[in-house]
């Protein structure tokens, strides 16, 4: 089954099962299957009746500047017309009510074995909230820009070799240079006393901070200006690569202030304006600083968050690690760390965190305050977990699967099997190791060898193609063999990258016993029509020449072909492989036997193969007839006792003896039925034949080895 003809024919739940609006239209874009989280980002519910729509089931599309997007010009159309994939597409929609929403759509074509378009699926979500804060983070970064470049103060960035990256205007003007002047140059060039300039750019690789540091910088028209330099390191990964400093002219100290109040502020505005919390932590965890964010994180009022410290606010389970670490930090063992951890609100619901803690140190390296940056990562941890319990389900699932289902990495390692897989290769697979196939050897089905690598499963990851329609044969260990129909599939990532394949192995060993059967059935019909024929050729022939007249024929012809008949039935309920001795002599004898305990049967068990049945049963058939005609089943009071058993020298010794019936005379001359008896045990089944007609009646002995009548031909 395809993908779309697996989509359309899916419960109606798997696709609202799926996290996400989906929706899924055919070959001439017409919509056929939505979930109700597609419904619900439309704003409507789309007819799939007669009056069903095209390739989209919002209200109107645009396109994100605005313009508007016909639903024959749509991402969709595109994928049914054309089979052109879309990743990661951006459109405006328009429910009925006229607001609107950015969806990011993800659309893929959907064809089957021959690569005919089907239809397409469209996994769409909405993404209103991240372009908000796309646009947010974009004015914040405009704003930070601006605080930058249009600061009152002095304010240059300078890399960890002393270079100095970048100046703003105020630094500029400052010292009277121009941008292509001053940046780009040691900052250690415009400095006027060196011993001050290497102090201060060691106490800041050592990630010390400056605080109105005094300083005497050369301004380009050679005068020599007085500044208060206030400065701190920036480290990535524990390495000095920079500094971000404040140039304050202290020649005009009211102007010195109002800009550093001016920093301040702005300062303070971009620490609020974050969108993640952030807070400043003395040496014994209480907080002395947070944002908004923090607070709506936790869920409480700054002045309750102010109150508290890092280690109530946190889940008992999770106090220890974060009360070590942070002690650790104060100490100066760690300048940083990271930690998950759960954090209790006053509502008692939990929020997971993601904190990011760093030190900041006075000039002696004393602790003065930790700043962490909190993240609220309860919605990516819920989806982790529904992960895991999602590929959990699934690995249930497919081990409780009655076929031999493994996966394997894009190398053709094993990395999953279910117990179906255990059962069939007859061997528990080495995760990791073993690749290509979970069968311990493998052949082809005409039994030569099969390597590994040249399996159906090892083509699929070759070529990253499905392998349909092969069959071969796994021995297991202990050298059983199981032909079996391998069904590979590849497996790609969400760029199409080939990341692996699965494999289903079906045992078809019934199919091929049946087609074994199913032969054998066809040679033996084969074989007994042409003896049956010749079978009826020689009875009518017989019959005839011995037949007083046509009426004589008649009767005499028709019981044998029915005895013959009988004996047929047998056999067909036995698939023509065997018949029940018992079962045999019942069926001829019994017709004759009327009410009481006239006849009695018992023998062993023995299954007679169909050659020797159908001479049996015309053995059988002209004693019985004779006895209902002439002997002892004719009369009223007459019995028949019918017993055989198998000798230790495995010959089959049978008895017919009829008693209480007219008196028996031998017969003058042998008739067809005694010379049929005789061809039939003597022959045809080489065995030894005593007819005798007694005065009491009649008794037969027949003795024929187990061996001819078990033998099948």
């Amino acid at each position: 089954m395809s993908e779309y003809n697996a989509l359309v024919a899916a419960a109606p739940g798997v696709l609202d099962a799926i996290p996400g609006a989906v929706y899924l239209c055919d070959s001439e874009g017409w919509l056929v299957r939505y979930n109700a989280e597609a419904a619900a980002l439309w704003g409507r519910e789309p007819r799939l009746d007669q009056a069903r729509e095209r390739y989209c089931g919002s209200h109107r599309l645009h396109q994100v500047d605005g313009a508007p997007l016909p639903h024959e010009d749509c991402p969709m159309a595109e994928a049914v017309r054309s089979g052109r994939t879309t990743r990661n597409a951006e459109v405006v929609i328009e429910r009925p009510d006229g607001t609107t929403l950015t969806a990011l759509v993800n659309i893929r074509p959907l064809r089957d074995r021959d690569g005919t378009i089907q239809g397409a699926i469209n996994v769409f979500q909405d993404i209103s909230a991240q372009k908000a804060m796309e646009e947010a983070l974009r004015r914040r970064t405009e704003d930070l820009e601006d605080f930058f470049e249009n600061s009152a103060i002095g304010l240059h960035i300078v890399e960890g070799d002393g270079v100095i990256r970048r100046a703003n205007r105020a630094e500029l003007e400052l010292l009277g240079y121009a941008a292509e002047e001053y940046v780009g140059r040691a900052i250690s060039e415009f400095h006027v006393d060196a011993p001050v300039i290497d102090d201060i750019l060691q106490r800041l690789s050592r990630g010390d901070r400056l605080d109105r540091y005094p300083a005497r910088l050369r301004a380009r028209d050679g005068s020599i200006r007085h500044v208060l330099i206030t400065s701190n390191s920036r480290f990535e990964d524990g390495k000095f690569v920079g500094t971000r400093c404040f140039t304050t002219d202290v020649s005009d100290l009211q102007a010195a202030k109002e800009a550093r109040r001016d920093s301040e502020e702005r300062l303070a505005a971009t620490y609020e304006a974050a969108i993640v919390g952030l807070a400043e932590v003395d040496e014994r965890g209480r907080y002395v600083r947070v944002n908004d964010a923090l607070c709506a994180i936790l869920g409480r009022p700054r002045e309750q968050v102010l109150g508290t410290d890092l280690i109530e606010i946190t889940h008992p389970d999770d106090r220890h690690i974060e009360a070590e670490q942070y002690a650790r930090q104060v100490r100066g063992e760690l300048a940083s760390y990271r930690v998950e951890k759960r954090a209790i609100r006053p509502d008692g619901s939990i929020v997971h965190l993601h904190v990011s803690s760093s030190s900041v140190r006075d000039e002696h390296g004393r602790f003065r305050y930790g700043v962490r940056v909190i993240q609220d990562v309860t919605e990516r941890r819920r989806m982790a977990d529904a992960i895991q319990a999602n590929e959990r389900r699934l690995r249930e699932l497919l081990d409780a699967l009655p076929a031999a289902i493994y996966t394997t990495d894009a190398e053709g390692r094993i990395t999953f099997y279910n117990r179906a897989a255990v059962h069939l290769s007859g061997r528990e697979p080495v995760l990791g190791s073993d690749r290509w196939c979970v069968t311990w050897k493998l052949y082809w089905p005409d039994g030569t060898p099969m390597p590994h690598d040249a399996c159906p499963m090892a083509t699929t990851l070759r070529e990253g193609r499905p392998v349909l329609g092969a069959e071969a044969i796994a021995e297991r260990p202990n050298g059983s063999r199981v032909p079996f129909a391998p069904y590979p599939m590849p497996l790609h990532d969400a760029e199409g990258r080939l990341v692996g394949a699965i494999n289903m192995l079906v045992d078809i060993s019934d199919r091929k016993e049946a087609e074994a059967r199913q032969k054998v059935l066809i040679d033996e019909l084969n074989h007994r029509v042409k003896n049956s024929l010749a079978t009826v050729q020689s009875l009518a022939a017989q019959t005839a020449r011995h037949a007083k007249d046509l009426p004589d024929f008649s009767t005499r012809f028709e019981a044998r072909i029915i005895s013959l008949a009988r004996a047929h039935d047998l056999l067909t309920k036995r698939s023509w492989m065997s018949a029940p001795l018992e079962g045999l002599v019942q069926d001829i004898v019994a017709p004759y036997a009327g009410s009481g305990d006239r006849v009695r049967i018992a023998g062993a068990t023995l299954d007679l193969d169909a050659r020797s049945a159908l001479s049996l049963t015309m053995v059988l058939n002209e004693l019985v007839t004779n006895a209902a005609k002439y002997g002892s089943l004719s009369v009223a009071a007459g019995t028949l006792s019918v017993r055989w058993e198998v000798g230790s020298d495995d010959m089959l010794a049978v008895e017919w003896l009829e008693q209480g019936g007219p008196a028996v005379s031998a017969p003058t001359h042998r008739g067809f039925g005694t010379r049929l008896i005789q061809r039939c045990v003597e022959r045809d089944l080489g065995g030894s034949l005593d007819l005798r007609f007694e005065a009491t009646g009649v008794r037969c002995r027949m003795a024929m080895p187990v061996e001819a009548l078990t033998a099948h031909g």
